[in-house]
This record gives structure tokens, sequence and C-alpha cells, in this order.
């Protein structure tokens, strides 16, 4: 009798997730709207081949060159030809790079070099890192609107770094 007496005192307790599924409605949300914040770009980036200048000219393709200064910004094709100059202007705040021209230079000769995918960077070296990352970005692709919606159209993305010693 007296186990009876304790079976029926003892009531199942039910598990109450109420306070689990609020933490998961307000957590879930934040969480979702952190991840469009904070994305993170990785840019692949290649060593110029040093045993081309060994190779005889015939088997080497001409280069695609951008050089990037403290007076401008240089485009070469063929490695010794230059396309355009970019200059940099001089302002309070250190120099500045018209990198839109660049993007549009990088598109006309991406019309006439439409196979080409390589391009080399050379950069004097006391040139910032957020410059040569902003280059980086301006030869490898540019955003253009297609069916109302933004893409990114790839123009150079095989970059190589050099430094302007190994001209």
């Amino acid at each position: 009798m007296r186990s009876v007496l304790n079976r029926d005192l003892q009531e199942e307790a039910e598990l109450d997730v109420t306070p689990f599924m609020n933490l998961m409605i307000v957590l879930v949300p934040v969480l979702l709207v952190m991840m469009s914040f904070s994305q993170i770009t990785v840019h692949e980036i290649r060593l110029p081949d040093l045993n081309q200048s060994s190779a005889s000219s015939n088997d080497v393709p001409p280069s695609l060159e951008v050089k990037v200064t403290r007076k401008a910004i240089e485009v070469y094709y063929p490695s010794n030809t230059l396309i355009q100059t970019i200059p940099s202007k001089e302002t309070k705040e250190g120099l500045v790079y018209d990198f839109s021209t660049l993007s549009l230079v990088m598109q006309e000769v991406k019309e006439q070099l439409a196979e080409r995918k390589e391009v080399l960077i050379i950069s004097d070296e006391d040139i910032e890192y957020q410059t040569l990352i902003a280059t980086m970005d301006a030869v490898k692709s540019y955003k253009s609107v297609v069916v109302a919606s933004v893409v990114e159209i790839e123009l150079f993305p095989l970059v190589s770094l050099a430094g302007s010693s190994v001209k």
C-alpha cells in the first residue's frame, strides 16, 4: 500500500523547452545576419616563373604586366610596350590610385586578348598592401549588370606578383 501511495504522489515532470526555443528564435537570425557581414576573400597568387627567362623567346608568350609605382599604374603588353599610364594623386591621406580606370583599361585589353588569363603585377617596395589588393581586384574581374542582377565578369584571374627589380 505504501508503494501505491508513493507512486501516486510522484507525478512525471514535463520537460519545458519553451526557454530553449525562445533562445533559438533569437539566436539563429542574429547568426545569419552576422554571416553576411563577415566575409573573407582569398586571393590566390603565383610567383613568376624564373625559368622563363632562360627559355627561348619563341616558346614564351608575351606577358601582360601591370606596374604599380608611387607615381602611376602602368599597363604593358607585351612586357616592354606601354599601353596606358594611369597617374596617382597625392592627397592629405596619402596616394590615391584610379582603380576604376585600371579596370576599364583591363576590360579593353581583355577584348584583344580573350584567351589570356595571366597577368603579372610588378610593384615597388614602398607600395602599400591595400593598394596591391585593390590592384588585384581590378585586374581579376569587374562587376556588371546582366538581366537585372549584378555579376562578376572574369578578366585575368591568374595573378603573379613580382618586385620592380625583376623587370
